[in-house]
C-alpha cells in the first residue's frame, strides 16, 4: 500500500498584517516563491520531480488572485512543466492543500507534491475579495433567518453557550503568549523556520525577521483587560441576547503575513532519493457544522478523525487547534477532553499570527516540530473555517 510521507516542512516567521508589517512589503507570489526555493533548498529535491504545486489562499484578489501558486513556481525558478493549483477552504486552506497532496500520493497520482499556503493581509485584506458584493444570495438568510453572521460573533456565541467569561478567555490568550515566547527564547522554533528578510514596505532593510512578530512576552490577564470588546453592538443583542461581549483583539487570532510549505512524497520514492521522511501522513477528515457558531467543526472533526485513524485521545502527543479565538479552543477542550498542556505547546495565532491561507501549513509545521522535540509519536491537527467547516489530520513522527 502506497504511503504519504512529509519529507520536510518549513514556514516564514509572520509578520504583523498592516502596512508597516516586518514583511508588508513583500508581494505574495514573491514571498510564497521564496518558501518554495527554502523547501527545495533544505531538502535538495529536484524540483523538476515535483508532481503538482498544491497552494492554500483565502483572499483571491489583487495580487493573490491569477493563481498564486502557478504564479509561485514560476517565480520560484522551478521548471515550466511543474503545476500548480490555488484552493480554498477559508482558513484551513492549506491543511487542504496537505490532504490533497497526500490523497494524491496514496491514489498514485503523485509520487511527489508540494502544499502550501501563503496570505499577505497587509496587502490583500480580509474581506477585500468581497469587492463590495453579497456572497450568500437569498436563499442562505432563508435558511437561517437574520442571515449568518461575523466570525467576531460566532466566538461570542461560542463563549456564551459554553460560558467562558472575560478571565477565561484573557487567561487562555495570556498563557498563549508566553508559550511562544518560551519557545522563541530557547531556539525551539528555530527548526521550522525559513529566514526571511525584512520589507516594511520601502525596500528590504537587510535585516533578517528571525521570529514571530506578533508575540508580546509579559502579556497578562491584567493588561488585557484593558482592552475594549470589539464587536459589542446592541443590534447583536436584539438577535442574541445571550450574548456578553468578551471578545477583543487581545483573545483572537492576529492580522498576519506569511508563508508556509510541506514536501509530501510517497516512502518508498523518498527512500530511492536518499531522503529521510519526518512523518507519515496518518489519517484525515473534513466536516461541516453549524454556520451561526462557524467555528465548533473542530469538535466533530477532531472525532472523526481520530475515529478513522483507529486511535484513543491518549495515543496523541501533541495537537495544535487554531486559536482563531479563544473560546474555540477552549470549547474543543471542553468537549474532547485533551490534555492542555498538550495543546498548542509553542503558543498559537492568538501570538504568532493567523496568516489565513498559509496557517494549515504552518500548524503542519509546527506540530511535526513539537513532535520531534517532545518524541511523541503521534500529532492531530485542527482549524474551524469560515462557513462552519472544519478539517483534522493525524500524523505520526517516524524516525
Amino acid at each position: 500500500m502506497r504511503e504519504a510521507v512529509i519529507v520536510d516542512a518549513v514556514r516564514t516567521p509572520i509578520g504583523k498584517g498592516k502596512p508597516g508589517g516586518a514583511l508588508s512589503g513583500w508581494h505574495p507570489v514573491d514571498l510564497l516563491a521564496h518558501t518554495l526555493q527554502g523547501l527545495v533548498e533544505r531538502t535538495g529535491v529536484d524540483p523538476g520531480r515535483i508532481d503538482d504545486v498544491i497552494t492554500g489562499c483565502v483572499t483571491q484578489a489583487g495580487e493573490q488572485t491569477f493563481n498564486v501558486g502557478r504564479n509561485a513556481v514560476l517565480a520560484a525558478g522551478f521548471p515550466e512543466s511543474v503545476p500548480a493549483t490555488t484552493i480554498d477552504r477559508q482558513c484551513g486552506s492549506s491543511q487542504q492543500a496537505v490532504h490533497f497532496a497526500a490523497q494524491g500520493v496514496i491514489a498514485g497520482a503523485y509520487d511527489v507534491a508540494v502544499a502550501s499556503g501563503v496570505e499577505v493581509m497587509s496587502r490583500a485584506p480580509m474581506g477585500s475579495s468581497l469587492a463590495g458584493q453579497d456572497p450568500f444570495g437569498t436563499r442562505i438568510p432563508e435558511r437561517y433567518p437574520g442571515g449568518l453572521v461575523p466570525q467576531g460573533i460566532s466566538a461570542e456565541l461560542i463563549a456564551a453557550k459554553w460560558g467562558f467569561d472575560r478571565g477565561a478567555v484573557d487567561a487562555f490568550s495570556a498563557e498563549s503568549h508566553r508559550r511562544a515566547a518560551a519557545a522563541r527564547a530557547d531556539g525551539r522554533l528555530a527548526v521550522e523556520l525559513l529566514d526571511v528578510g525584512v520589507d516594511r514596505g520601502e525596500g528590504p532593510t537587510g535585516e533578517p525577521l528571525t521570529g514571530d512578530e506578533g508575540v508580546r512576552e509579559g502579556t497578562s490577564v491584567e493588561s488585557l483587560g484593558a482592552l475594549k470588546p470589539v464587536f459589542e453592538d446592541e443590534r447583536w443583542l436584539e438577535r442574541f441576547p445571550q450574548l456578553t461581549w468578551v471578545i477583543h483583539a487581545g483573545n483572537a487570532s492576529q492580522l498576519s503575513d506569511g508563508a508556509s510549505a510541506a514536501l509530501i512524497m510517497e516512502r518508498s520514492v523518498a527512500e530511492e532519493l536518499g531522503l529521510t521522511p519526518r512523518a507519515r501522513l496518518h489519517a484525515f477528515a473534513v466536516t461541516g457544522d453549524d454556520p451561526v457558531y462557524m467555528l465548533t467543526g473542530v469538535i466533530p472533526a477532531t472525532r472523526q478523525v481520530l475515529d478513522r485513524a483507529g486511535l484513543g485521545l491518549d495515543d496523541i502527543d501533541a495537537f495544535e487547534v487554531n486559536e482563531a479565538f479563544a473560546p474555540v479552543v477552549l470549547a474543543w477542550l471542553a468537549e474532547i477532553g485533551a490534555d492542555p498542556q498538550r495543546v498548542n505547546v509553542f503558543g498559537g495565532a492568538i501570538a504568532n499570527g493567523h496568516p489565513l491561507g498559509a496557517s494549515g501549513t504552518k500548524l503542519t509545521t509546527t506540530l511535526l516540530n513539537v513532535l520531534e522535540h517532545t518524541g511523541g509519536r503521534f500529532g492531530l491537527q485542527t482549524m474551524c473555517e469560515g462557513g462552519g467547516m472544519a478539517n483534522a489530520t493525524v500524523i505520526e513522527r517516524l524516525g
